[in-house]
């Protein structure tokens, strides 16, 4: 207070052109500083975004079409929005190309398809997807390498496969949901879809009926919590038994729920190793009759340039690659030592997060998208199963802890423990008794849709990150073609030595091994165009710094050369020309999987 008086007393004794003078001063001052703030903010490595969108929810498929028409509205440089066709239940494939034009044609470029929710019930991939959208654009001006990934490559994202499936998840009880909706007589009785799940408390959840029968059961209640229900030694009789899952006998046959919504698998529905129904379950009559998976085929094939995939599904913590049964056999060496090279870098970046060979790992799998893309399409395919329950023990000692079966967070007590007191019982509806038409009086009761398959809201930033981030590694080890340090040297006359090398400085092969040897991508194509110019020789120089003869070229036609097995991971060739000639000649590779490069140099 007497700081402030002293001040007044001073400003009281200034004329008035100095007061006026020095109150500018300290508006300018602060003036200054506020500026300053403000372009400490836009520098800040936590700078404003262009489009603020959250992330702590799931969204419906409505939803998810307004959500990538706003990022290509907010983007329209770098963003095409397009339905790859509707679903059986008309709702629309949305699918968003990333690419930039200025860059080069997008036919030219190694294309990286991303989709998510085949299942309708494993919902995180849909988030995933968009949010991939999101940071790429985001982040473009912002990071170097997020901005030459979107001018090298091309990205292809679908974020639901199944939207469906999605939708009778999210606004109904979300049981059987993982199907999509064509119609199967799954109890084979000439009806279709006629004996689901019933909600028959309305309480919007299908819960689990158990059924008191005192001495006679199979299972009794865990002295450890009263709501697990543990079987009962071998021998012995307990006070419970299961009923199965919410519902009623619709259609009299005496089963329950035994015919819900579709009953098929759309990941069996593809054209490598597909098998009949009595084989493999819910692969329908033949490959692609469901609308989803040939659409999705169909861009596929009209997109030969695509050169990686990932696949988003759930749960377990698993990269996985195909291919999906033994039988089958495996794929080449330097074929696998591209999958296992990435892979295991995303066994770093993806912590609990296991890479496995499907049927090894998983199950056996006939008919899935993973193998059509491999072996039909020669695309390097991964396929993430998001979310394992053991994020939860994010520490050293929580893990030892989940070891000990005397701890409160051991075995099915882990659920509850993290249910109770950090989503403090969100996820698990009690016990209730209730009067069933069939069963009589039982209890319902049990976890909610969202508890298991599905991580945590709270959790859902890091799982989106981190799986975009391996994805968009994967993305950068698709093949990238360059060609540099071409030299002309005059030997005699008008014949002169040409020399390129041609590199493909990522993992990924421009035509996988076992694409090539069942010839189903293009090869790669050499070309030398002159107008006053002819092919005398061609060859491979196996060392450029020794005397040593060419691996040489024997094809017809040397200015139009076929490389059918192309272009390693990690490998620079260097070529040889003998070319007779004058004026200027220009060497291209073109590569389908890999871009198209050229270069020209003159004869003289």
């Amino acid at each position: 207070m007497k700081a402030t008086t002293t001040m007044r007393n001073k400003l009281s004794n200034m004329t008035r052109t100095t007061r006026f003078s020095a109150l500018l001063c300290a508006a300018l001052t602060i003036g200054v500083v506020d500026s300053a703030s403000a372009q400490l903010a836009k520098r800040g490595s936590d700078p404003e975004h262009t489009l603020n969108l959250t992330w702590d929810r799931w969204l419906d498929h409505t939803e998810v079409g307004e959500r990538m028409k706003l990022m290509e509205k907010t983007w329209p440089k770098f963003l095409k929005l397009k339905s790859l066709g509707k679903s059986y239940g008309g709702r629309e494939l949305w699918m968003m190309t990333v690419h930039n034009p200025a860059t080069g044609a997008e036919a030219n470029k190694a294309g990286m398809f991303i989709e998510a929710n085949v299942h309708g019930n494993e919902i995180q991939g849909t988030e995933v997807s968009l949010y991939t959208i999101w940071y790429l654009m985001e982040n473009y001006n912002r990071i170097p390498t997020v901005k030459r990934l979107v001018d090298e490559r091309v990205f292809y994202i679908l974020p639901t496969v199944n939207p469906d499936g999605r939708d009778f998840f999210l606004h109904g009880t979300g049981d059987g949901s993982r199907t999509g909706h064509v119609p199967v007589d799954s109890d084979g009785d000439g009806k279709f879809d006629e004996d689901g799940p019933d909600d028959l408390n309305g309480n919007g959840i299908i819960e689990t009926i158990r059924k008191y029968v005192p001495g006679q059961g199979t299972h009794r209640i865990s002295l450890l919590d009263k709501r697990i229900l543990e079987p009962v030694p071998a021998g012995e009789k307990g006070d419970w038994i299961i009923l199965g899952r919410e519902g009623l006998d619709n259609d009299g046959d005496g089963l329950i729920d035994e015919d819900p919504p579709g009953g098929y698998d759309g990941n069996r529905n593809y054209g490598s190793d597909w098998q009949p129904n009595y084989v493999q379950g819910g692969s329908m009559d033949y490959p692609f009759q469901l609308p989803e998976s040939r659409a999705t085929n169909d861009f596929w094939m009209s997109h030969p340039n695509i050169a990686g995939l990932q696949t988003y599904h759930n749960s377990g913590g698993m990269i996985l690659r195909p291919p999906g049964s033994a039988w089958y056999g495996d794929y080449p060496a330097a074929d696998i030592r591209a999958y296992d090279e990435i892979a295991e870098m995303g066994e770093r970046m993806l912590p609990y997060y296991d890479y496995l060979v499907v049927w090894r790992g998983l199950y056996t799998v006939h008919g899935g998208s993973m193998d059509w893309t491999n072996d039909g399409l020669g695309i390097l395919s991964y396929s993430n199963e998001l979310w394992n329950g053991g994020q939860y023990f994010n520490s050293p000692l929580l893990q030892k802890q989940a070891a000990d079966p005397t701890s409160p967070i051991s075995g099915q007590k882990s659920d509850f423990f993290f249910d109770d007191f950090l989503e403090f019982g969100d996820e698990y509806e009690e016990w209730k008794p209730f009067d069933h038409p069939q069963y009589g009086k039982v209890e319902l009761g049990g976890w909610k849709k969202l508890q298991g398959r599905v991580n945590p809201r709270f959790m859902s930033m890091e799982l989106f990150h981190r799986n975009m981030a391996f994805t968009l590694h994967h993305a950068d080890q698709m093949p990238l073609v360059t060609m540099e340090n071409a030299t002309v040297e005059k030997i005699e006359g008008d014949v002169y030595r040409v020399r390129v090398d041609v590199s493909n400085s990522r993992v990924i092969p421009t035509i996988m091994v076992k694409a090539a040897n069942t010839n189903i991508v293009p090869p790669d194509v050499l070309t030398l165009e002159g107008r006053n110019a002819s092919v005398i020789t061609a060859g491979v120089v196996l060392n450029k710094f020794q005397a040593e003869p060419l691996s040489m070229i024997d094809q017809k036609d040397l200015k139009r050369i076929i490389i059918r097995n192309g272009l390693p991971g990690r490998t620079t060739r260097t070529i040889e020309y003998l070319v007779k000639g004058s004026g200027p000649i220009t060497i291209q590779y073109a590569a389908l999987k890999g871009g198209t490069v050229k270069t020209t140099v003159e004869l003289r």
